[in-house]
């Protein structure tokens, strides 16, 4: 079995853009649409604030990373060594849960061709054009095979719906 080097969580409902939105955009979509509680919204900006002060954004050293014409689909993982902030977004989990908002885990020891990479994180684009390979819930139980479902090889979700009851997939789930 192969080692997980790379940590992502992306909501299940495919953005415009084509990709599925990582669990900043997402809580940041509920924030710019005004759907947080105050308590909600504290936790929100604190945490934005935190991550911003503690982990490099990867636009400030390429502007273009994210530029859809030049890297559609691209996204961030996490790396798997990046523990303290890996943790943190448990809280980002529940106030998405709180909005019935669905996320997935996935883990993967090569989820792309990387376009950027820091000590903490990797944006990568996905390895085929046009290739669907972070499709959340088409691998489960270790189905990391090329070709299934969509699903690049190497990539394995790790959740049926965080924040839902018995739900396996990460520290914020019961």
């Amino acid at each position: 079995m192969e080692q997980t080097s790379f940590v992502r969580f992306q909501g299940v409902v495919r953005h415009p853009r084509g990709h599925f939105p990582g669990v900043f955009v997402l809580a940041n979509e509920l924030a710019a649409q005004g759907r947080l509680t105050d308590e909600q919204y504290r936790f929100w900006r604190a945490g934005n604030d935190w991550y911003d002060a503690n982990y490099p954004n990867p636009t400030h050293v390429d502007p273009a990373v994210y530029d859809p014409r030049l890297h559609p689909g691209a996204v961030a993982w996490f790396k798997a060594s990046a523990r303290h902030l890996i943790e943190r977004v448990d809280g980002y989990l529940e106030l998405l849960a709180a909005h019935g908002v669905e996320c997935h885990r996935l883990e993967s020891p090569n989820p792309g061709r990387v376009l950027y990479e820091d000590a903490y994180q990797v944006v990568v684009a996905a390895e085929e054009p046009g290739a669907d390979a972070l499709r959340p819930g088409a691998a489960r139980g270790g189905d990391t095979g090329p070709g299934r479902n969509g699903q690049a090889a190497g990539v394995t979700c790790r959740t049926t719906r965080c924040g839902s009851s018995g739900s396996t997939c990460c520290p914020a789930c019961p």
